[in-house]
Order: C-alpha cells, then structure tokens, then sequence
C-alpha cells in the first residue's frame, strides 16, 4: 500500500513537532517546513497528497502560500488543510477563498487532525470527475439523481427548486469540505450576478426543511459557510 505524504508548514516547532508526532503514527510520512518559502519549496519538490498549513506566519503567510500553489499547474489539486486559531475567522473564509479545502482549530485534538486528514484524502482531487459524482450520489435515506434532477429522501422523491436542488448537489458532492458563502453564490448562482451572501442562508433553511429529519447532514460552520456531513469521520 501507498504511504501517504504530507507536507506540514508551521513555524512553531512545538505545534509542528505535534503534528508530525501524530501523523507518523497513523502511518503517514510527514516533510516539516518552518516558514512559507521553505514550504512552497518542500510541495513543489515533494508533491505530497496533503498539506497542513499554518495561517499567521512571518514573511511569508498562509493565505499566500495557498494561493500560490492553488495557481500553480503542479501543485494547484493538492488538498490544503489550513492550521488556525480560533479567532481567525475572517482569514479562515480568505483561505477557503483561495482554494483551501478545509481548516482545523488551535488547539486541536490529535483525533480531530487525523480525522479530518483522512477526511479531506478520501474526496475525489479537485478536477476530477467520477460517474457517480455526474450521475447520482446516495447516502443513508438521501439519493441526489443529477440525470433526473431529482431528490429522494427514502425512495420518495421531494421536489426541490433549480438552486436548491445545484446547492445540495454541489455540498454533497464534496462531504466535508467547507465552502464560504462567496464561493457557493458563485458556484450555484454564477459569476457576475447581485446577489447578497445571505440568500444562501435562505436557499439552505429551505433545503433543511425538505430533508426533515435528514436536515443534519447540511452543517453551519459558524463565521465561515456550509459544508455536508461526512458521515464516515471519525
């Protein structure tokens, strides 16, 4: 079996340390790298399948690291997980903007950081397409038929609108990934379109009302967006 590589851009050595402590123990092989440019460096050299990555560095911050490599050919479907503190917020939607997948929180729980490593490494690379993906998605009680645009819950289909039914479509697609409001607007509603942030607010209140007892399955990460649940975590 393939070991998994990850790439751990922190330049706290404690927290690093921490991190490639855990990860080599689930049997990952972990790269450490104490700044942004020695980071982007160990990517480009490395081509991990993952990479943790501190927000608030000297020099060279975590935003700018993930947009470099989310614009670079080579390295731009590597999965991102970016490291935080809990009051960040605001720059944990920018790293989501910029092509983060998604975040975990200081101070973290090595089960937690495992979890969501796992996580984030079982979804299909970005640009990928898979049958399944294009053609039908089924969870426990939930089916989503992209070639009927239908939504079953328990083998009764329930009518959704054309937003909400792309909105469910597109969360669904990706479980566990989180995505800002911005980027669900313009993946649902498109490009170029006036249209405040909080109506997805209000598409996914009417999403959660259709799905009933199901309606768990859509999450609220607070201060940043939605995401579905990953029902396999853990």
């Amino acid at each position: 079996m393939k070991v998994r590589k990850i790439v751990v851009i922190e330049d706290e050595s404690g927290i690093r340390d921490v991190l490639q402590y855990n990860l080599e123990r689930e049997g990952f092989r972990v790269v450490g790298a104490s700044d942004g440019e020695s980071g982007l460096r160990a990517v480009r050299k490395e081509t991990p399948d993952l990479v943790l990555l501190d927000l608030l560095m000297p020099g060279l911050d975590g935003i700018e690291v993930c947009r470099r490599l989310k614009m670079d050919a080579a390295t731009h479907e590597i999965p991102i997980i970016m490291v935080t503190a809990k009051g960040e917020e605001a720059d944990v939607v920018v790293g989501l903007g910029v092509g983060a997948d998604d975040y975990v929180t200081k101070p973290f729980s090595p089960r937690e950081l495992i979890a969501r490593v796992r996580a984030v490494l079982r979804r299909v690379p970005r640009g990928s397409e898979s049958p399944r993906a294009d053609r039908r998605l089924e969870f426990s009680g939930l089916a989503i038929d992209t070639v009927r645009h239908e939504v079953s819950i328990r083998g009764e289909v329930v009518p959704f609108t054309a937003t909400e039914f792309r909105l469910l479509h597109c969360l669904a697609s990706h479980p566990g990934r989180v995505f800002t409001r911005d980027q669900l607007i313009s993946r649902i509603i498109g490009e170029g379109r006036t249209v405040v942030d909080r109506n997805i607010d209000v598409h996914v209140r009417a999403i959660r009302r259709k799905l009933d007892d199901l309606q768990h399955l859509v999450q609220t990460i607070r201060g940043v967006g939605y995401r579905f649940e990953d029902a396999r975590d853990g």
